[in-house]
């Protein structure tokens, strides 16, 4: 397949078996003992032993935290409360009676679509499926271009088997797109979207995106209508061609949406008033998820240990959001969020603060997963080391006492896969040393730590893990693999600049560069080709997947669109700029205005 073939030339195919986590952690038979952190600061005593020859160590000059312990823990809104919820279920027993109406196929497709863009969904599955599983059943070319589209999308995102033949009354005799829907601006935009969700050996849909896009850029330029349901159209195409939706983050959109479809004149005031009330009672559980974290982590006294490394708490908690926000998966976001911490923490240690046989002994120690080695440690490294060892422990003894399975052994082998591919990154920066693109990738996909939370997320959400998909994770599934080559090609694309001002080794885009002698704008360019690429792979991998939940997949997605979205303008987690304070301020602190709340009875 040729999206196949041009990323085996990247180094984004499998690599070879490694080790087994019974060859890589042995001690875990051993019954080491696992300590716990107490809630006081961990202290040194106050004895401070002179270095004979003091090291100079690299900054990443990173501000302070924009949001401080105080405001975190003030922050609360109260739609949790008694009137707020019985309003909501009212609504949502009228949406679900409005489902199961006779309506017209189209009113119930665009009925689906708008409860998956206002982020209400979940409270509807049983009966999405049920309309979508009558529909496929008769699934035909759709009266429209728009139709078609709009079907074909749905019936994809959901599993269904529906083929891209479908769009063929729309091609001429050269299998192009028939010029007579050029004008079509509402279809164009649908077939658009659906495009995204191509496998990676659909040329029809492939290869109507470009002819898609020179037209809504075209319109978006020479509109100048003064209706308001010209200027929304304007503003979703271009937030289309910013972002298509299949890469967006879900909760990022559906603030978005709620703004634009309140302003649409056919908007459903039922289902617009159900959005608003459903995006601010999932906003109130996320507050309480923050402020949680937030006496954990300033009970860590991580962010006063170890001062040269990021404090981006709010911001962890924002990725977590990002793969999964409904209310039922507090306790994952939680558990991750503390995973993610120290992601940003060893990363900060390896690419900035540690010297080379630091780095080294600590890659030892994480690989050999023993307090024992704390010793060989110098001090501030035995913060980090003792304090990630204990939450490990602590996700691998919430898995055993849920699924009874001892995952403490995959947990510790994805921390040291990672730590490994920081060590060897920071060989090469230490020697000087530029690699290929293929040798990067080949490395940079494990040190982007996407595979590692992704191990942590399949065993916090799955309600049952099977043989089959545990053992996968010793070489990461295709599922992990693609999802993390996106998220490392999305950072490159927003960070590589700053990264490389600080002092680190040459990310994808200055590799392709030194390769192929090009300028950083075809780089770029062809970075963002192998992100669509290798979202053709991911798509053509969920239709295969059998091995993992429904959950687990939309989280491995997920957490790549929150990487595309919190990169888009720049480095949205270590620089925290405008954009992305915008964004987490809408998803996490402010409430949506409800006009009519007052008449809601008490």
């Amino acid at each position: 397949m040729e999206a196949t073939r041009l990323f085996n030339n990247v180094g984004l195919l499998p690599i070879a078996t490694s080790p087994t986590p019974a060859t890589l952690f042995s001690s875990f038979s051993q019954g080491q003992p696992s300590l716990v952190v107490s809630k006081a600061c961990l202290s040194t005593g106050g004895m401070k032993l002179a270095e004979p020859n003091p090291i100079i160590r690299r900054s990443g000059n990173y501000k302070p935290t924009m949001w401080d312990f105080e405001y975190i823990q003030s922050v609360n809104n109260d739609y949790t409360g008694e009137k707020y919820m019985k309003r909501f279920n009212e609504l949502k027993k009228e949406m679900k009676n409005m489902m199961v109406e006779g309506s017209q196929e189209l009113e119930k497709l665009e009925l689906i679509d708008n409860l998956q863009r206002l982020g209400m969904s979940y409270h509807f599955k049983n009966e999405i499926m049920q309309i979508l599983r009558r529909i496929h059943r008769s699934a035909a070319t759709g009266d429209s271009l728009y139709d078609t589209a709009l079907k074909f999308r749905l019936l994809r995102q959901h599993g269904f088997d529906i083929s891209q033949d479908i769009f063929n009354d729309f091609k001429d005799e050269n299998d192009n797109l028939k010029q007579s829907i050029c004008n079509d601006t509402k279809g164009l935009l649908q077939l658009y979207e659906a495009s995204y969700l191509s496998t990676d050996n659909e040329t029809t849909l492939k290869n109507a995106t470009k002819f898609i896009v020179a037209h809504l850029k075209n319109y978006a330029d020479n509109q100048y209508c003064a209706t308001d349901d010209n200027n929304l159209m304007v503003e979703l195409v271009l937030h289309a061609l910013e972002l298509p939706r299949h890469w967006m983050m879900p909760r990022l959109e559906t603030g978005w949406y709620i703004s634009i479809y309140e302003r649409m004149s056919d908007a459903n005031p039922l289902l617009l008033e159900l959005a608003k009330l459903d995006f601010n009672i999932v906003q109130a559980t996320h507050q309480e998820d923050l402020r949680i974290l937030s006496r954990w982590w300033k009970n860590t006294c991580l962010a006063e240990k170890l001062p040269f490394s990021r404090d981006r708490l709010v911001e962890n908690l924002f990725w977590a959001v990002g793969t999964t926000f409904e209310p039922q998966h507090s306790f994952y976001r939680r558990m991750i969020s503390k995973v993610i911490v120290f992601i940003a923490i060893i990363d900060d240690i390896y690419d900035v603060y540690g010297t080379l046989d630091e780095l080294e002994v600590f890659t030892d120690a994480i690989e050999r997963w023993d307090t024992k080695v704390m010793e060989e440690l110098p001090e501030y490294m035995k913060v980090c080391y003792l304090a990630l060892f204990n939450i490990i422990n602590e996700v691998a003894y919430e898995v055993l006492k849920e699924h009874g399975i001892n995952v403490l052994p995959y947990l510790a082998k994805s921390w040291a896969d990672l730590c490994k591919s920081y060590l060897r990154e920071a060989r090469w920066y230490y020697n000087g040393y530029k690699p290929t693109l293929k040798e990067y990738m080949d490395n940079a996909w494990i040190s982007i730590a996407v595979p590692m939370v992704l191990v942590h997320a399949l065993f916090l959400v799955s309600d049952s893990i099977t043989k089959e998909a545990v053992e996968s994770l010793n070489n990461y599934p295709d599922i992990i693999r693609w999802s993390a080559t996106i998220f490392r090609f999305a950072d490159d694309l927003g960070t590589s600049s700053d990264e490389l001002k600080r002092g680190d080794v040459p990310k994808s885009i200055q590799c392709y560069m030194n390769e192929k002698g090009a300028f950083e704008d075809e780089a770029r360019e062809h970075i963002r080709i192998l992100i669509k690429g290798t979202w053709e792979l991911m798509n053509t991998t969920q239709k295969e997947n059998s091995l993992f939940s429904e959950t687990f997949v939309g989280i491995a997605k997920n957490i790549a669109r929150t990487a595309q979205c919190m990169y888009l303008n720049g480095d949205g987690h270590g620089i925290q700029n405008t954009d992305v304070k915008s964004s987490i301020s809408k998803i996490l602190f402010d409430p949506i205005s409800i006009p009519n709340v007052s008449l809601i009875p008490k």
